[in-house]
């Protein structure tokens, strides 16, 4: 991968940097820190990798081993040091070094045991081949799928933020009762019904609704913003992830 042609100019390190870019940029440092955000960063994109070569026609055992041979060998270029682009979709830089990483840098070594001897994170391959079983069977690309998995997996850690934030407060009863309003979609018991059983009025889950729907979309909105180098970049990204979800 040492080929692949990325660079920046700019204040690598800077608050406006902390996104998915600055995370594989530091993944030479040895912080607490940059441990914790580039398993983060690996557990967001490991099953979507592992569907894209899944789709490209690799066997699962396989497809486990070339996903997780990509991350080691990814964290642990040294030229990860020194890459960071100046434009660009994060997502689209990986899919490019898995592109090449696929066609021209895996060799495996018969007498070696599958893995290579280097694991960066536990890849759960039983957990990863149940997932890849409930995708469609029809012809979706290898890059459909792709995005669709980063789609639903940002969605779903929003959602899991908004939980915790809501259970933390002693409020799980109402996110557990809004949370089918999410996408904007009353809740089929309707808001009289849903009022009555949390003991509220209607008026106020209403307004409790646009409230949870309004931190949904700031909360997605910042998970977007960390896979660009651009703010001006999260708007088409935010039409690029309804796309990816919903077609």
């Amino acid at each position: 991968m040492s080929d692949l042609n990325w660079t920046v100019d700019g204040p690598v390190g800077s608050p406006s940097f902390q996104t998915d870019w600055f995370v594989v940029h530091a993944a030479g440092r040895t912080t607490p820190e940059t441990a914790e955000a580039l398993d983060k960063l690996c557990r967001t994109y490991w099953y979507p990798l592992y569907a894209y070569v899944r789709r490209k026609g690799h066997a699962p055992q396989d497809a486990q081993d070339l996903t997780q041979e990509f991350f080691s060998r990814l964290l642990e270029s040294p030229w990860l040091r020194d890459v960071h682009p100046s434009k660009g979709k994060f997502r689209s830089f990986l899919l490019a070094s898995m592109n090449h990483f696929l066609a021209n840098e895996w060799r495996r070594n018969q007498t070696q045991k599958r893995g290579g001897g280097r694991e960066t994170f536990s890849l759960d391959g039983v957990a990863a081949e149940d997932l890849y079983r409930f995708e469609p069977s029809h012809s979706d690309t290898p890059d459909k799928v792709f995005e669709r998995r980063w789609a639903m997996i940002l969605v779903e850690r929003v959602v899991t933020r908004l939980q915790e934030e809501y259970c933390a407060s002693g409020k799980g009863d109402l996110f557990a009762a809004l949370k089918p309003m999410l996408d904007g979609e009353m809740n089929p018991e309707g808001y009289a019904t849903v009022a009555a059983r949390l003991g509220t009025t209607e008026a106020a889950v209403k307004k409790a609704a646009q409230r949870l729907r309004e931190n949904y979309g700031e909360l997605l909105r910042a998970e977007v913003a960390q896979t660009v180098s651009d703010p001006f970049e999260v708007d088409e990204e935010m039409r690029n992830l309804f796309t990816a979800l919903h077609g």
